[in-house]
């Protein structure tokens, strides 16, 4: 991190995780002033047998308890709602598969969290995200990769802003996981061999269909192979991602049956979403040509240093878990997007996903994935001349909500 060249009142955001507990302990043993806050961004109404919110608010002030900080209870979950979750159903209703912790940071960490903050009188804000504040020349700041590369969170952070990182602190980016456990234990924090938090904050550990299907309505339509041969029936297109192999509801088909694969049994994935016959695509092998892209175009383009970057040779992610894969940089549309040609086929590359572009260990920022040329680069299958038809056009952001009252 950036240190601050002097003692500040610093507010830290308490989740009830080792992480952020240690980054607190971290600040408040160089002396600043710390304060905790723990986020309530969900109302749980009769959730409680998914979500931990409780259980976390306990956690985290047990924490506070130990190290000796004051920690404010914060219900964030009406923002929440209209910045963040609003746009993840409107994504999903577009056939889009969305990344709401991108949103989140933007929105509710590091907007209403830092609003909250500076009228507390707070100088700066910390978070448990491992990554890495950097002031370069001219007073400019830039994100960085953390040390840990199994751990690094530049990419859900890769929208944040130069006035948002300049009021930032991130004490655990130069530090690896395995430390800040050892850390965590050594002190005695309560915490410290709790278990990692995955997936959608507001959803829990509950199976995600089930969740979606409070919200979005259902409509099934035909499953098919690459040939057209109807296989299966989904269960509303909102409810697929491309790429995924698990609760399609189909099995293998044998080799022998004409689906290639290499395998007795080759698994499906879900390749395509024909939004206007409301079809689903699937095909059989992980590395099927249908699954793989050379190039994507996306819009809704946030950059770190508030202008875009010059086109050129740089390396991107299309997804949070792929590596870094190198590209060609060309701004289109104007301006308005951004057009990435990757040296090498890029895996399952999914519109409504972030692709965040880096120079080295520099986190240059990114843009909304709406396309790409999966499988037009090998011709085609079966007859069959591919097209693109994975998701509807990326549209324009912040377009009326739709309800999401229960």
């Amino acid at each position: 991190m950036t240190a601050p060249r002097r003692l500040q009142r610093i507010v830290v955001g308490l989740s009830g995780g080792v992480d952020s507990a240690v980054t607190a302990w971290l600040l408040k043993r160089a002396g600043h002033e710390v304060v905790g806050i723990f986020m309530k961004n969900w109302e749980e109404d009769d959730d409680d047998e998914y979500c931990s919110s409780r259980q976390d608010f306990l956690d985290a002030a047990s924490v506070a308890d130990v190290v000796g900080i004051e920690l404010e209870h914060v219900n964030f979950a009406a923002e929440y709602k209209d910045r963040v979750f609003a746009e993840f159903l409107r994504e999903y209703q577009a056939g889009r598969t969305p990344n709401p912790d991108v949103l989140c940071n933007a929105e509710i960490k590091f907007k209403a969290f830092l609003d909250h903050a500076v009228r507390l009188g707070a100088e700066r804000i910390a978070t448990g995200h491992y990554a890495r504040i950097r002031e370069a020349e001219g007073g400019r700041f830039e994100l960085l990769k953390g040390v840990d590369g199994h751990k690094d969170q530049s990419y859900f952070l890769h929208r944040l802003s130069q006035a948002q990182l300049a009021r930032s602190l991130f004490p655990l980016g130069a530090l690896a996981k395995t430390e800040v456990r050892r850390i965590a234990a050594e002190i005695g924090l309560p915490n410290a061999r709790k278990k990692d938090s995955t997936g959608i904050c507001f959803i829990g550990e509950r199976p995600f269909r089930e969740f979606l299907n409070r919200y979005l309505a259902n409509a099934p339509g035909a499953i098919e192979d690459e040939r057209g041969r109807r296989i299966g029936t989904h269960v509303g297109l909102s409810f697929y991602t491309l790429g995924q192999r698990k609760g399609i509801g189909i099995g293998g088909l044998k080799d022998a049956g004409g689906v290639r694969g290499g395998g007795a049994h080759a698994p499906w994935f879900v390749a395509r979403k024909e939004l206007d016959r409301n079809v689903l695509r699937v095909v059989a092998g992980h590395d099927h040509p249908w699954l793989l892209s050379r190039r994507l175009r996306a819009g809704d383009a946030s950059w770190i240093a508030g202008a875009p970057p010059a086109p050129g040779r740089y390396s991107a992610k299309s997804r949070y878990r792929q590596a870094d894969a190198a590209c060609q940089l060309r701004h289109v549309d104007g301006g308005d997007a951004i057009e990435l040609a990757f040296d090498a086929p890029q895996w399952a590359v999914t519109p409504g996903q972030s692709a965040v572009l880096y120079d080295g260990a520099v986190c240059l920022g990114g843009a909304v994935i709406a396309s790409s040329d999966a499988g037009e680069t090998a011709g085609a299958t079966a007859g069959e001349t591919p097209s693109k038809t994975t998701a509807a056009p990326l549209v324009a952001r912040r377009q009326p909500a739709p309800a999401v009252g229960r």
